[in-house]
């Protein structure tokens, strides 16, 4: 049923129906409590979801059905907390029989009840329930307040019992208190009940009440309550209190725009006015002309201050209570009362009020206008505070509030432009407008926005571009819908239609706030001068002449032009240390727009102070937030490539040798820095270098960057330098380019293409892991995504370059990460030895198995396997186990796999293995190759607890599938045999526990295989049951126990079953306890 929540309505034609099978069940008197309970339960669903106002009518409320009804209620318990539903609904239930159009006197008939006592009537049995109910804490105590205010305006019940119910609720009400638990109860219970009582109950019967009840009310104290929904109660009384003290008329002097006919509003406009001045004439009643003036009660003004000072809580909810109850009563007070109210509630828009006050006024404002309440000749003094609120914030601390004000303000906006005929509004249109535009495009709150956006009939071509989920988005807000901080400036940049009153207005303006004392505006001038710079010159190319001219006026009498860039940059970055990454990125950002607007400024000392700046960025990047250096690095770097090929190439497209030398030694020292991020940002920098400067010294970078990617004690953990190192050297060949004969220092060639690819092949072997987790799969990443690279350059250029062995070594590197555990680091290796398979532009060559691989892979899956997926990735991965070539590589990464802890990729890798394994089964050959290689790969990372732990499990696994039962014929089997030494060699020592519980379900699968072995496999499992763990210990026993129970051929019949006996009855977490009768 919570799926209809917000559509409840198309639940309207299955209500009956499912409240009659519903009903059948209460009905019926064989029905268990439970079911009737649950019968209950469902209809409750049905309410709350379509609304008990909807439901309540469709009950059958015949005579026949009261005391059915009334009965089944009194047999409940009210404290009951597992029936409540039925309470709720029983009681909604009686508000509706109660209805019936005859006096309940009538049903009592002899009140003499067969045992002789008196019975009580059933009015007074109907009010008693209703005030048991009233005091529950539970929802029963909504119910029975609508019970009531249907039940006591009845005339037979008014008559008799209204007086005596309103003198126990106004005695209830004085005896609670609001700041206990249970008082909290019985208070919410009778505002509840008063409430709906003098909502629903004619004005005439509730009058001779309202003043005491007002005056209990004020005794009370609700507002200095802190339960918001008591105070929320008290408001909807206090303002149902004042529309009983005033008469219900609706006030003769209010603003009506007309009538709004869709047909009326397409005829010609003079026809219109008639037409609407006809309708009003003949709806209007007879004494219509007459100015009728009566009495206002002294009360009202005791209501409407309270509903003012209601509109200033610090509850949503209560605010806005309050404003529609000054709404409401505006509507029936004298024109001069009513302008008195709007005064007070102009003062709520001070600044010296918070702002709940400004979100009450605003929501009051709103009512007033919607109901046309807000004469014309307020409009003057109500427009300039709604444009104050749609612009208010207020800062407190750290943060500001003021989102729901300027939210209400757009309430405000939307209810005027409804309820005013435009030619009222048509002097403040324009700042109407402009405020909600700016508003909807440019307020950093997404309700704002949207409320904004749909609020004012703004012209069709704004509406449909800044529509309700086109301003849902900040980005696009700023950058697409306008046509300023980051996104401000660039929003500045698209908005730039004339490029002249940039450069010679916007420009000189925004100069000297870039050195301001304030840290924001000088963020954003700083951007804004580098944006309006760099349009201005790719705008055309005179207005650059424009541009310089303004940077070199003085801001002051010391600062010139390139001084006061200097200064700007400086100061940029001194406040950067102070405010995090902001000024960082802001003075990388001028200096690449400033070189990409091709500033003359070749030969400036300002470059040099540029270079510091950028440098020291660079150096900077341990003392900012981790989240914030990639951003940080990523500017400085594109800054560094702007400066270099603007300023730092002459004529003859070289660089100067003395700033070469010094720049690239000076970036190769700092690889060897102590901080991992320095040597991050100054290996990116290398990466980053125009091909002037690599020139003839291209082996000084490679070797450089080739020592961050070896991994020594002291820098084990850097594993972001080497990943950032790895991209550096791709980088740094693709900007270099290739040439076969070409020397080392210029060119990739023959002469270092294998040192280029053993340092990336290294990367690919990076298992690094730290309390980060695998921080080496960073650079296994990295060093895949630069071998692609590199290798798709020479393909390109000079394809003999690339060596059988090489290109083996890569794809084979490839394959392995593609059947690791990892889902992200296998998606990445497996698109990218795709690319490499199916390149050919021209092909790859050297590729092994080439035409098995496209069958395996075929060109037109390149896009759609998704790696990502173990069910996707394995069952292909693992057809590579028949090619020789592979067989090693996916064997070991596939161990890392099925061996794994995470459940999906260890079924689907074991699933797609065993599947391999059944197909080989009849081809001796190939088993013995596929044992063959898994013992290599089991010698080879002996001790490697990364590979042997879950190896230990792999295997566990496939000694128990029957993977091997092609051996168990033989005695003395070499594979059992040398895996039984390399079982034993890998725990030698170990204190591992999951190392050790592997390995003991591999030592009971080895039990299968015969020979000699078979008693050095029960000896290692006799260790183990007197290992000093106690786990270690009982898991021995029950692998051993189930051992026992598969290959029960292993021992003699004679000793079996003592041997399960101590196996099973034995405490093995006890040490003493470890027997010695095994043997």
């Amino acid at each position: 049923m919570d799926r209809y929540q917000e559509q409840p309505h198309l639940l309207d034609h299955h209500l009956e129906g499912m409240m009659n099978s519903l009903l059948e069940i209460v009905w019926d008197s064989g029905s268990p409590p439970s079911l009737v309970h649950l019968a209950f339960k469902f209809l409750y669903i049905i309410t709350k979801v379509r609304g008990y106002k909807r439901f309540l009518p469709r009950f059958p409320h015949e005579v026949r059905d009261l005391q059915p009804v009334l009965d089944m209620l009194a047999k409940q318990n009210p404290r009951d907390p597992e029936t409540w539903e039925t309470r709720y609904m029983l009681l909604l239930w009686l508000s509706m029989i109660c209805l019936i159009p005859f006096d309940l006197a009538r049903f009592d008939g002899n009140l003499t009840s067969l045992e002789g006592q008196a019975r009580q009537p059933t009015m007074d049995r109907i009010l008693d329930l209703a005030k048991c109910y009233l005091v529950v804490s539970d929802k029963a105590r909504d119910a029975a307040a609508v019970l009531v205010s249907k039940f006591i305006v009845r005339p037979d019940v008014r008559q008799s019992r209204m007086a005596d119910f309103l003198d126990w609720v106004l005695s209830m009400l004085s005896k609670s208190s609001s700041q206990t638990m249970e008082g909290t109860v019985i208070v919410n219970g009778m505002l509840q009940a008063l409430a709906q009582l003098f909502k629903h109950g004619k004005r005439e019967d509730c009058l001779p009440y309202a003043a005491t009840v007002l005056e209990c009310l004020d005794n009370c104290k609700l507002s200095e309550s802190n339960q918001m929904v008591l105070r929320k109660l008290g408001m909807k009384l206090v303002q149902r209190l004042g529309l009983t003290f005033v008469k219900p008329k609706v006030a003769k002097w209010r603003y009506q725009r007309g009538c709004r006919s869709l047909a009326a509003n397409l005829q010609p406009q003079g026809a219109a006015v008639q037409n609407q001045k006809r309708e009003v004439a003949a709806a209007a009643p007879p004494e219509a002309d007459d100015d009728e003036e009566y009495d206002i009660p002294g009360e009202i003004e005791n209501v409407v201050e309270q509903l003012l000072v209601g509109l200033k809580d610090k509850d949503t909810i209560v605010r806005w209570s309050a404003a529609k109850g000054i709404g409401r009563i505006t509507g029936r007070l004298p024109k001069e009362l009513a302008d008195d109210v709007i005064g007070s509630l102009l003062d709520c828009f001070s600044f010296q009020e918070t702002d709940n006050a400004w979100h009450g006024g605003c929501l009051a404002l709103a009512e007033l206008g919607r109901r046309g309440l807000l004469l014309p000749s307020r409009i003057s003094d109500v427009v300039p505070v709604m444009l104050k609120a749609l612009t208010y914030d207020e800062k407190r601390g750290a943060c500001s509030v003021g989102s729901n004000v300027r939210d209400a303000a757009c309430y405000v906006c939307w209810a005027f432009a409804r309820a005013y005929e435009p030619a009222e509004l048509l002097p403040f249109i324009s700042h109407i407008s402009s405020a909600l535009i700016i508003a909807a495009v440019f307020d950093r709150d997404v309700n704002c926005r949207r409320a904004a956006s749909g609020t004012f009939p703004m012209a069709l071509n704004i509406l449909t571009a800044a529509d309700y989920f086109a301003v849902g988005n900040r980005v696009n807000c700023y950058l697409t819908i306008s046509v300023i901080r980051e996104l401000s400036t660039k929003a500045l940049h698209n908005i730039t239609q004339a490029p002249e009153y940039m450069a010679n207005v916007v420009l000189p303006r925004l100069l000297p706030l870039s050195v301001g004392s304030d840290l924001h505006t000088r963020h954003g001038a700083i951007l804004a001068c580098a944006e309006i710079t760099m349009l201005c010159v790719n705008w055309h190319k005179r207005i650059i002449v424009s541009v310089c001219n303004i940077l070199q006026f003085k801001i002051n009498a010391n600062v010139t032009s390139c001084g006061c860039l200097f200064k700007i940059a400086t100061i940029a970055v001194f406040w950067g240390y102070l405010s995090s990454k902001t000024y960082f990125l802001t003075v990388c950002a001028l200096i690449e727009k400033l070189s990409l607007s091709k500033m003359p400024f070749r030969g400036d000392p300002i470059i040099s102070g540029w270079q510091w700046l950028i440098n020291d960025s660079l150096r900077h990047l341990p003392l900012v937030s981790s989240a914030a250096r990639q951003h940080i690095k990523e500017s400085a770097v594109s800054a560094l490539a702007a400066l270099c090929n603007e300023f730092y190439i002459n004529e003859r497209g070289e660089a100067d040798p003395a700033l070469q030398d010094e720049l690239v030694t000076q970036y190769v020292s700092e690889l060897q820095n102590t901080e991992e991020m320095v040597r991050c940002g100054f290996s990116r920098a290398l990466g980053a270098l125009p091909r002037f400067l690599l020139k003839g010294r291209l082996q000084q970078v490679l070797e450089g960057l080739k020592k961050v990617t070896i991994i020594s004690p002291e820098d084990v953990s850097f594993a972001e330098a080497r990943r950032d190192a790895l991209i550096a050297i791709a980088k740094v060949c693709q900007t270099v380019g290739v040439k076969g004969d070409g020397s080392q220092q210029e060119y990739v060639c023959s002469g270092n293409v294998d040192q280029i690819y053993a340092t990336l092949l290294t990367g690919v072997t990076d298992y690094t892991t730290d309390s980060r987790g695998d921080v080496g799969g960073w650079v296994r990443e990295a060093a895949m995504t630069s071998l692609m690279e590199v290798t798709l350059l020479l393909v390109q250029n000079e394809a003999q370059l690339i060596h059988a062995n090489t290109c083996k070594q890569i794809m084979c590197w490839l394959a392995q990460q593609s059947a690791e555990k990892i889902d992200k680091f296998r998606a990445h290796a497996g698109s990218v030895f795709l690319t490499l398979l199916h390149f050919d532009h021209p092909p790859v060559p050297h590729i092994p198995h080439r035409e098995e691989l496209e069958r395996i892979f075929p060109r037109w899956e390149k896009e759609v396997l998704n790696w990502n997926a173990a069910s996707e990735a394995f069952p292909r991965i693992t057809q590579l186990l028949g090619l020789p070539a592979y067989q090693y590589h996916v064997l070991l990464g596939l161990s890392v796999s099925v061996g794994g802890l995470t459940e999906t990729t260890l079924r689907y890798s074991a699933q797609s293995l065993f599947d391999y394994m059944k197909k080989i089964q009849s081809d001796p050959s190939a088993l013995e190759s596929f044992c063959e290689t898994l013992l290599k790969v089991f010698e080879d990372n002996l001790r490697n607890d990364r590979v042997s732990v879950p190896l230990l499990t792999m295997l566990d696994q496939m000694l128990a599938n029957g993977c091997f039962d092609m051996f168990t014929e033989q005695e003395n089997h070499p594979f059992p045999v040398k895996l039984f030494a390399l079982c034993k060699e890998e725990i030698k020592r170990s204190k591992d526990i999951r190392k050790l519980r592997s390995s003991i379900g591999v030592f009971c699968g080895l039990i299968q295989f015969q020979g000699d072995m078979r008693e050095k496999v029960f000896f290692q499992l006799f260790l183990l049951l007197c290992h000093p763990f106690p786990i270690i210990r009982k898991t021995t026993a029950s692998q051993v126990y189930e051992m026992l129970l598969t290959y029960s051929d292993v021992l003699d019949p004679a000793i079996m079953d003592q041997a399960m006996a101590i196996l099973s009855d034995t405490n093995w977490c006890v040490p003493q306890n470890n027997p010695c009768a095994l043997e």
